[in-house]
């Protein structure tokens, strides 16, 4: 694996362990991070079509994978999709990949971005941070995985309320400080 990509999986570990599951902002990151069935992918694509390839290739490739040894993919591509407005007119494209593909029951794409904004707030409301990564990503799930910890968790839908109250108490200064320095040792 080239150097570089080698560092943007590690950033991107790096905002799953602390601010995902760290915060415990999505509670069923750990089992999957933990047991090791993520699959990390960075795209080398500078355009649209080609990230469209590499979501193609990615799709197919978590389809065909042994759950119990790929669970989910984050496709990570830091050189495509900068502007989050272009980005968030690309995951209408991800959709038509996923029912092109015929996977449209199976998997399913969720979306983050270093300037996700939910639509009603301001660019630095705080509240987008729940869908902030390091760099574009785009997160393939199986449906049926996606089904069975929502039923496992008892309000799946506080979930969103619960993230929103997290990081109005965290603050910048709090989201700041979980990425300021790695801990000694």
């Amino acid at each position: 694996m080239d150097p570089a990509d080698d560092a943007v999986i590690a950033a991107t570990r790096r905002w799953l362990e602390r601010a995902v599951i760290g915060l415990d902002l999505c509670p069923f990151a750990r089992g999957v991070h933990l047991s090791g069935r993520i699959r990390w992918v960075v795209s080398r694509a500078t355009t649209p079509d080609a990230l469209l390839a590499d979501l193609g290739r990615e799709l197919r490739a978590l389809q065909a994978a042994d759950p119990d040894a790929v669970d989910t993919t984050l496709l990570i591509h830091p050189q495509a999709l900068a502007d989050f407005l272009d980005y968030n007119d690309f995951l209408d494209v991800a959709d038509a990949a996923l029912e092109a593909l015929g996977l449209d029951e199976a998997l399913q794409v969720a979306s983050f971005h270093p300037r996700y904004q939910f639509a009603g707030t301001e660019p630095d409301d705080i509240t987008n941070y729940t869908n902030r990564s390091p760099y574009p990503t785009l997160h393939l799930l199986r449906q049926a995985s996606v089904e069975r910890a929502v039923a496992a968790f008892p309000d799946p839908e506080a979930i969103f309320g619960a993230n929103i109250e997290t990081l109005r108490r965290l603050g910048h200064a709090g989201w700041a400080a979980l990425f300021a320095a790695d801990p000694p040792g």
